[in-house]
């Protein structure tokens, strides 16, 4: 998976002395050039300011192009990447460091451009074909297959930038469209609602739906500085994706660009520098509370141009990333409208999965090129990026926390159409046809997902407790899918329940100590030998088996209970919780595998048990929805005599 693969990280550093600003092009102009392990190497740039503004100007798509100038837009393009290529490979810090790189198949390298210089920020290094040496050596670098490479920028800091990539995602659109002009609002509104669709809830009103909607996209229409600071300020975005046309403006006689927004209180044009934006986007609640967002993405031509590096401030992009925005995601050239459209799908699709950045970068790209072949929108893509030392474990926990609320919001849907979230103790309703239609097709895309995330971990070695965690889940998703075929199959549903079982062994083989997954094995193995028969009465079977694991798992209950009193001791709060609704589960279970335990005894202390976890769940009611989830289960949907009356008074206390 490519989600899973590690990734290699290359740092280049293009250092002057002298400010930021306030430097123009010139080969005179020296720059010392850190890569890997080796030592310090001079470069020169072999363009003067007005030769590389010139072939830039070259790049700028015009609206009434000939036959001629689209051959000089591409040709321009190809004798420039040539340029920058040969540039980059008299770095041999930089051939080594991607030699060393390319040794692992599959593996996505990560070129890191550290700079401060603005005139730098000027130069397309997107462009960049491989020169002698490199991978894919006379093809676009960033394009070729041979090697995945994906570039992105960063301002050089001082000390590291904290990035929270693990946030459940909240996404703002903010799109204007001043004074009569046109901006593809619709196809953008259109990505972003595809992308979001898997963890919006399924509701059968209309009004409802778009109530679930709004809790992961809020849509700004006619956006204005002062709305868009408003709404930062009093909610958490993850995401803000602005839609605007670039307009250029005079800054201390010297041209820069910025985004057209509206006025606030009319369709007028307001031109807003990076400087404002970034300043609405990470504002203070009255409470002095900020929430700046993880990812910006400006669908904005010039968004990350820097026309002139003779006053301070650079583009838009490099002003937010400065301003302490971890990832932003610009265009360095005109952006065609087509381009925006796959470039919003291609990117929020990638995210929202959990896909590493980088590879939604490289594969963005890659479906430019593709897509919309007549244009160099691939190149145009420039992105301002903070990579910090636990970041691929912050992606991973992102993406694990994706997945599970994925196959969440289908288990709602399901639990909605069999009647699992009734707590009234009805009898739950029987399925119409259209409803058994829905739910087969909703299960199979939950053993999918569980499938690529089992798949992701790789190794089944004792003592990864990633894998155990994915296997555990699974045998959970597969227990509430067989309640779900309860109404409609019982084949699929004893076929559900067994997969838990082998789940649930499977884990506890690779996480020996996991007291949670010891006790759904326990407890699925009580399920399938001890659920009553279609008479309500155990069978003598059922007695012979009951009899049979307590002298095979009887030691095995007395040993989890003495773990988890262990672990209650050393826990608080909410995880606490949990291993008190563990321990009164491990309770009931005493009813199959005490053997000649007293049954008063076990009710005493489970009792005791829902008391202490509805204590310690005032603050976080989950755990105790949980409880009351999972003993209601064993009423409604696996009913034995050996433990009807735990259940029922498991359910009293925890409901008091």
């Amino acid at each position: 998976m490519r989600e899973a693969s590690a990734i290699s990280s290359v740092k280049l550093e293009l250092l002057r002395s002298g400010p930021a600003h306030n430097q123009l092009l010139s080969p005179l102009t020296s720059y010392i050039a850190l890569c890997g392990s080796d030592g310090p190497v001079t470069l020169n740039m072999p363009f003067e300011q007005r030769q590389l503004l010139s072939r830039l100007q070259r790049l700028r798509y015009q609206m009434d192009r000939t036959q001629t100038s689209e051959d000089q837009r591409q040709s321009e393009l190809r004798d420039l990447g040539e340029v920058i290529g040969k540039v980059l490979g008299l770095v041999p810090g930089l051939l080594s460091e991607l030699g060393s790189a390319s040794s692992t198949n599959g593996r996505l390298v990560h070129l890191r451009l550290v700079m401060s210089a603005f005139e730098l920020g000027m130069v397309p290094f997107e462009t960049a074909i491989a020169a002698e040496g490199f991978p894919g050596a006379g093809s676009p670098l960033f394009l070729q297959t041979r090697m995945p490479i994906c570039v992105t920028r960063e301002f050089r800091r001082g000390r590291p930038l904290p990035i929270e990539w693990n946030r459940e995602p909240r996404i703002l659109f903010a799109f204007a469209a001043p004074d009569g002009l046109y901006v593809p609002a619709e196809s953008h509104l259109q990505a972003l609602r595809e992308a979001i669709d898997p963890w919006v809830r399924v509701e059968e009103d209309p009004r409802a739906r778009i109530e679930e909607v709004k809790k992961h996209l809020t849509v700004l229409p006619n956006a204005s500085l002062e709305q868009i600071r408003t709404l930062c300020a009093s909610g958490e975005f993850t995401h803000v994706h602005i839609l605007a046309h670039g307009k250029s403006f005079r800054h201390c006689g010297e041209e820069r660009y910025g985004l057209a927004l509206c006025a606030e209180g009319s369709t007028a044009v307001d031109v807003v520098d990076g400087e404002r934006l970034a300043i609405a986007l990470i504002a203070s609640d009255p409470l002095g509370h900020s929430h700046r967002p993880t990812l910006v993405s400006l669908a904005t031509c010039d968004s990350g141009n820097i026309d002139s590096p003779l006053t301070p401030g650079g583009s838009i992009a490099h002003e937010l990333h400065a301003a302490g925005i971890p990832w932003v995601i610009a265009s360095q050239f005109p952006l065609w409208m087509k381009a925006s459209a796959v470039a919003v799908r291609e990117l929020y699709s990638g995210l929202l999965k959990g896909t590493d950045p980088r590879w939604v970068l490289y594969e963005l790209r890659q479906r430019l090129r593709t897509d919309v072949p007549e244009t160099h929108d691939w190149a145009s893509i420039v992105a301002y990026s903070t990579v910090s030392r636990d970041f691929e474990q912050q992606v991973s926990q992102f993406r694990d926390q994706q997945t599970r609320r994925r196959i969440e919001v289908k288990f709602d849907r399901i639990d909605e159409l069999v009647g699992a979230n009734n707590e009234s103790g009805i009898e739950r309703p029987s399925l119409t046809e259209r409803q058994k239609q829905e739910l087969t097709p909703l299960s199979a895309a939950i053993r999918a997902d569980l499938e690529s995330w089992r798949a992701e971990s790789g190794c089944l070695t004792p003592g990864n407790t990633e894998m155990a965690y994915r296997f555990g889940i699974s045998g959970a998703c597969e227990k509430r899918l067989g309640i779900a075929f309860n109404q409609i199959d019982e084949s699929a549903e004893q076929r559900a329940y067994e997969a838990c079982r082998d789940f649930y062994f499977q884990a506890w083989k690779l996480d020996p100590c996991n007291h949670w997954v010891i006790t759904q094995c326990l407890a699925i193995r009580a399920i399938l030998a001890l659920r009553e028969d279609e008479e309500g009465r155990p069978t003598d079977r059922i007695e012979q088996e009951a009899r049979q694991l307590a002298a095979d798992y009887g030691v095995i209950w007395q040993a989890v209970r003495q773990v988890v009193d262990w672990r209650i001791c050393n826990l608080s709060g909410r995880e606490q919780a949990y291993a008190y609704s563990t321990q009164a589960e491990l309770d009931l279970l005493g009813s199959v595998y005490a053997g000649a335990a007293s049954g008063e005894a076990l009710k005493d202390q489970l009792v005791l048990n829902c008391k202490a976890l509805r204590e310690r769940s005032v603050t976080n009611a989950q755990p105790l929805v949980s409880a009351r989830r999972q003993f209601r289960r064993y009423l409604q949907d696996w009913p034995s005599p050996l433990w009807n009356d735990l259940a029922s008074a498991a359910l009293e206390h925890l409901s008091q």
